[in-house]
């Protein structure tokens, strides 16, 4: 085995996570290469463990996008913060500022919620571990949409301007197999399979047999 994969499965054994060549394998390519990794498998598998464990062993944060049908690029990305836009507005009634003023004011960062992956992209020093969780569940739309982010690592606000990672995030997305990821998307993914053969279990100590 080589030194590198050997030194993963060390680093995640003591994360408390007992794991096996092939995770520790794809856990490595996906470090190595800066590229987004995809695992699939069947639901109580333990997929989501794996991003748990790397952002314990890189000493980082996870964020984490929950993915389901109907989520939209608003709700994965940013929104305005409209009752403290609201708010701000009142307050500003009885001022002198242009209209062009309050408005750039309101459309600014304080009033600017950030979602997981304006999250991830933007957060400084050490790069996250950013954790896209069921993609299968989120619509083609969103996926595509999801292709775009990962690909560049940078996202265009109108009224605040492109947003570009400094440190891209480690990228990990899980799959129980609801419906088929596109071919685009894939190309794009370092893949690790978690299927009867290699299946692992997330508890401390413990691996599937």
């Amino acid at each position: 085995m080589r030194a590198e994969i050997e030194k993963i499965e060390q680093m995640m054994e003591a994360a408390d996570y007992v794991t096996d060549p092939a995770i520790a394998t794809s856990v490595h390519l996906a470090m190595t290469l800066k590229k987004p990794l995809l695992i699939e498998g069947h639901a109580g598998v333990g997929k989501t463990e794996v991003a748990k464990v790397m952002a314990r062993m890189l000493h980082t944060n996870l964020i984490r996008l929950q993915c389901y049908e109907g989520l939209d690029a608003a709700q994965a990305l940013y929104e305005w913060n409209y009752p403290k836009q609201l708010l701000h507005i009142k307050l500003e009634e009885s001022t002198t500022h242009t209209l062009s003023e309050k408005e750039a004011t309101i459309f600014s960062e304080p009033f600017l919620i950030r979602r997981p992956l304006l999250q991830a992209i933007s957060q400084d020093g050490k790069p996250p571990v950013l954790l896209i969780d069921e993609v299968d569940r989120a619509d083609e739309e969103f996926e595509a949409f999801l292709l775009e982010v990962l690909s560049e690592f940078q996202v265009t606000i109108p009224e605040i301007g492109t947003v570009k990672a400094t440190h891209p995030p480690y990228v990990i997305l899980t799959s129980n197999r609801v419906r088929e990821l596109s071919d685009a998307l894939r190309e794009t993914l370092t893949k690790a399979v978690t299927d009867a053969k290699t299946e692992f279990v997330a508890a401390k100590g413990i691996k599937a047999a």
